[in-house]
């Protein structure tokens, strides 16, 4: 499933082909992926902001929202195979299975699709930036791309679950999945069991740290491309080839060559090195 570096990515690919854009038609093109489902075609031009001008991009977590200037928010989530695309030729969208949604862009008659075979994602209207943000984004955690020591420790110090397992949950963390997880530990030298209360305060700082340091770098390689993931261009992301252990699963460990052991915490598929990742945390690796 994409994570904030993929979202992020996606962001800043969309930013430039529509901000200050008009949204002259937008057709939803099957109902029930859109939350609340419209009632009625008007409902759901509006719900696809129709007739507006995007006024910008908002990203919380692995969710994002286009924000019209007349108010209107339509959060995006890409859930395991969403892709938002705009092409310049109108008749590439047929060349696109399971589209859901299309939007026409002016100048330009570009064309934005939202397409999702697996159909976990979907789409959900806001009526205001005011909503979106106190509202629609309430149980959310800071996002991951800022997060500090202490605000990981306010929100999870007590918690005797483990670590990877608080980095999971977006209501403490927003935009850390399984993969960033797993690479964030690896490089704070942290086991992915270890209880989030045992932590002390100067290995959350180490944590909170290395989890941006992963993000960034991601984004500047376009995110993690596994199967579905790409950007509004359509490019895939090469993160994947700077992922230090997830997914490799008994090889050798890239820093030690200890093979990587492996588990399921938080019923999610969880890679470490036992020598790097002994428990408490040591020295963050480069």
């Amino acid at each position: 499933m994409p994570e904030l570096p993929e979202v992020e990515s996606l962001r800043r690919s969309l930013e430039p082909r529509l901000l200050g854009r008009h949204i002259r038609h937008a057709s939803l093109l099957r109902a029930d992926i859109c939350t609340p489902t419209p009632r009625s075609l008007r409902d759901r031009a509006a719900a696809m902001l129709q007739d507006a001008t995007v006024a910008s991009l908002e990203r919380r977590g692995k969710q994002l929202a286009i924000v019209a200037d007349d108010g209107r928010c339509l959060v995006i989530q890409l859930g395991m195979s969403g892709q938002v695309l705009v092409v310049d030729d109108p008749n590439a969208v047929s060349v696109h299975t399971h589209v859901h949604a299309v939007w026409t862009i002016d100048p330009g008659d570009s064309i934005m699709l939202f397409r999702d075979p697996r159909r976990f994602g979907g789409l959900r209207p806001v009526r205001s930036i005011e909503r979106l943000r106190s509202i629609a984004w309430k149980t959310l955690g800071p996002d991951a791309l800022v997060i500090e020591g202490a605000m990981l420790a306010h929100a999870a110090g007590a918690s005797r679950r483990p670590i990877k397992s608080v980095l999971l949950d977006q209501s403490v963390l927003a935009g850390v999945g399984n993969i960033y997880a797993d690479e964030s530990l690896f490089r704070a030298c942290l086991h992915p069991l270890a209880p989030a209360n045992s932590l002390e305060a100067e290995t959350w700082n180490t944590l909170a740290s290395c989890i941006r340091d992963v993000l960034h770098e991601a984004i500047s390689q376009g995110g993690s491309t596994l199967r579905d993931y790409v950007d509004a261009l359509g490019r895939s992301g090469s993160a994947t080839q700077s992922h230090r252990v997830y997914g490799r699963r008994g090889l050798p460990c890239l820093a030690c060559g200890t093979a990587l052991a492996h588990a399921l915490v938080a019923q999610r598929a969880t890679v470490w090195c036992p020598r790097c990742q002994p428990g408490s945390g040591r020295s963050p690796r480069s």
